[in-house]
């Protein structure tokens, strides 16, 4: 949960946002993730701070409470001139908080982009600072866990490490599934692929991999499906082209297989500060070498400061229940390049598994899909003037009001569920969609769950976000409320979408028990293959099982063959399918059920039209078939699959376009 907003741009505050935090004045938020939301304070010295505020849904949770108390309690230890330190925090306050020192500049990601990668006396300062910052880490400790670029600042004095210690806590409390690892694909170390354990051999590999995509601006174990990287990282395939001779030995021991084989931070601070040492030397008279080691990063630090305006104090501010509890006014925008009304899948719409907008203007949607039901803004009036959801109607910003925060423990695992999910789904989408969850609420009497959240996208953008955040959220209501907790009364997911300076609006509806956000809509495919076997059809159960990272070796070669070569063929005919948009591991994606043997290959991209589709299938199909068969023929009985699905996912839900059996080359589609 690192302090967005770098160089000092506060975003304005929300509605029920707090005033003081602490002994801190709030002036606005700095951003949010899944494990709260980030604000921005002042002392009363005037000294800035990052005071970051955990979800309500996991401060209920007693042993959340103790895992963070422990946390704090570790992470105050922890001092170094390249640390983020901890100021203050209040573990056992109704909503837990804690303060570190804010810091201006970009993250290394946001520097990168930019400026492009660190060069000479700059990327050894860097080297040296984020391993001494670690080694401080590890002395109080602490294990990271959470190592990558967006939690490296790159300050005017030099390099900043954020997090610590609140990485270990937030691994801790989130809801993990059976063979899924937590952690962010390219920066997790072969040993908690393999075993699921992270120490500080753990943060090691990380820096490793950090200081080779400071040098490089390339990521070192590449891009793609979290399977394929994974298959990377294990089988120690580290691109590092680029990072220079002497510092690249340093690395390549820290990005050794065997945790036991890496430097420890300190000695990799050593070595990095004796590489320093001679930058120094080379551009500094003999008579003014610095001292120490945070002498030598200033001496050669040249990343360009950021801008970085001041932080005004709020004038006459009141934030008083009176003004949370206005009644809301609901007015028309574009959604999603939908324009006229909010977009919502009515339940019961099968629509060849795509997304089917209403509108408030229009009943046409309605009457097209035997949908009874009214718009999603309709409200009642009570005998006191404040809007109520009609019984029965479509979700409205009226019966999300009146839902409320989580209560028990199956519903605080839902929340921390959600919350967990869609914050790696923030953390994933791209094409300059800035995505973050904000709160999950039940309404029991309705069986809904709420998700409310903030969107800044182009409208390309925000319709692409919006399927991302609605699968994610449907399949992880799927997993934990059917699969851990049946007995709680849930069969529908709303998504509220809250705009500063705007009303909020209901975006998505959808029941995640029947609805084709999560089934594969078999039953209207008429591009199945004929010689599918009777007792196979591929389906919502099987894809997910797909999507789930495989750690097997074999599964990972075939998949990740099978995607380059699927991905190079879709490439080379762009023209045919009438996009000048190079795709990559991003949308096209390969993964193993091996429930039912089977490969499925999918695609996330939105913008090819049925025939364009029909086309691609046709391509990922034969790629498919011939990739299961070659390895059958190698492999011989060691390897189980033999049979192929091609779908694509829309934006209400999977559509199976080709499926069939692996039985020679012959028999694959051209």
């Amino acid at each position: 949960m690192s302090a967005i907003g770098s160089g000092g741009r506060v975003q304005p505050a929300r509605p029920g946002d707090p005033s003081r935090i602490g002994p801190y004045v709030i002036i606005g938020r700095l951003g949010a993730g899944g494990m709260g939301t980030v604000h921005a304070g002042v002392a009363s010295d005037g000294l800035r701070v990052a005071v970051k505020v955990i979800h309500p849904e996991q401060a209920q949770d007693p042993e959340f409470r103790a895992r963070f108390r422990r946390e704090v309690e570790v992470s105050s230890r922890v001092t170094g001139p390249h640390v983020v330190p901890l100021l203050a925090a209040d573990p056992d306050a109704q909503t837990p908080w804690l303060a570190t020192a804010y810091v201006p500049g970009p993250t290394l990601n946001e520097h990168v982009r930019a400026h492009g990668p660190l060069t000479e006396g700059s990327l050894h300062a860097f080297a040296a600072a984020t391993a001494h910052a670690l080694a401080s880490i590890h002395a109080a400790g602490v294990v990271h866990r959470d190592v990558k670029p967006q939690n490296v600042l790159l300050t005017p004095a030099g390099p900043r490490v954020l997090d610590f210690g609140i990485a270990h806590a937030a691994d801790g409390t989130s809801v993990t599934r059976t063979g899924v690892t937590t952690g962010t694909p390219g920066w997790i170390s072969p040993e908690q692929y393999r075993q699921g354990s992270a120490g500080p051999a753990g943060d090691l590999f990380a820096w490793g991999a950090l200081v080779a995509y400071a040098a490089t601006g390339r990521l070192p174990f590449g891009t793609g499906a979290p399977d394929v990287v994974a298959f990377r990282v294990m089988s120690g395939e580290a691109d590092l082209d680029g990072v220079p001779a002497p510092l690249r030995r340093t690395v390549e021991k820290a990005l050794a297989q065997d945790p036991d084989a890496r430097p420890s931070a300190a000695e990799a601070a050593a070595e990095c500060t004796a590489l320093l040492a001679t930058q120094v030397t080379q551009v500094a008279p003999a008579d003014t070498t610095p001292a120490t080691a945070v002498d030598l990063v200033t001496a050669v630090w040249e990343v360009p400061a950021t801008e970085d305006p001041a932080w005004h104090l709020p004038t006459g501010r009141s934030r008083g229940k009176k003004r949370l509890a206005g009644a809301v006014v609901l007015t028309a925008g574009v959604i999603g390049g939908l324009a006229g009304g909010l977009a919502a899948l009515l339940p019961g719409d099968t629509g060849g598994g795509r997304h089917t907008p209403t509108s408030a203007a229009s009943s046409s949607a309605s009457a097209a899909t035997g949908s009874n039901r009214s718009s999603t803004d309709t409200v009642q009036q009570d005998k006191a003037g404040e809007p109520q959801a009609s019984t029965g109607d479509a979700a409205s910003v009226a019966s999300w009001r009146q839902a409320r925060a989580a209560q028990g423990a199956g519903e605080h695992d839902v929340a921390r569920a959600v919350l967990h999910d869609e914050g790696v789904t923030a953390q994933d989408l791209s094409g300059g969609a800035d995505f973050v969850p904000d709160t999950v609420r039940f309404h029991d009497s309705r069986g809904e769950v709420y998700l409310s959240y903030r969107l800044t996208s182009d409208e390309q953008g925000a319709m692409y976000a919006e399927t991302e955040i609605a699968r994610s959220m449907c399949l992880t209501l799927r997993d934990v409320v059917l699969r851990l907790h049946p007995d709680l009364p849930y069969r529908t997911y709303v998504m509220v979408r809250e705009e500063q300076g705007q009303d909020p609006q209901v975006t998505w509806q959808e029941d995640f028990v029947t609805d084709p956000t999560c089934q594969s809509a078999a039953d209207d495919n008429p591009g199945q293959d004929t010689d599918v076997a009777q007792d196979w059809q591929p389906d919502e159960e099987g894809l997910g099982q797909a999507m789930i990272p495989s750690t097997d070796s074999a599964e990972i070669r075939v998949a990740d063959g099978a995607a380059r070569k699927i991905i190079a063929e879709t490439n080379a005919m762009r023209q045919t399918l009438g996009t000048d948009r190079e795709l990559g591991n991003a949308h096209i994606k390969v993964g193993f059920d091996p429930v039912d043997s089977a490969m499925y290959v999918w695609s996330e991209y939105l913008l090819w039209n049925e025939q364009q589709v029909d086309t691609w299938a046709e391509t990922a199909a034969g790629e498919a078939c011939r990739a299961l068969v070659s390895e059958q023929e190698s492999a011989g009985s060691a390897w189980p699959y033999h049979r192929y699905a091609v779908a694509e996912i829309g934006g209400s839900g999977y559509l199976i376009i080709r499926s069939g059996t692996a039985t020679s080359q012959a028999d694959c589609p051209a």
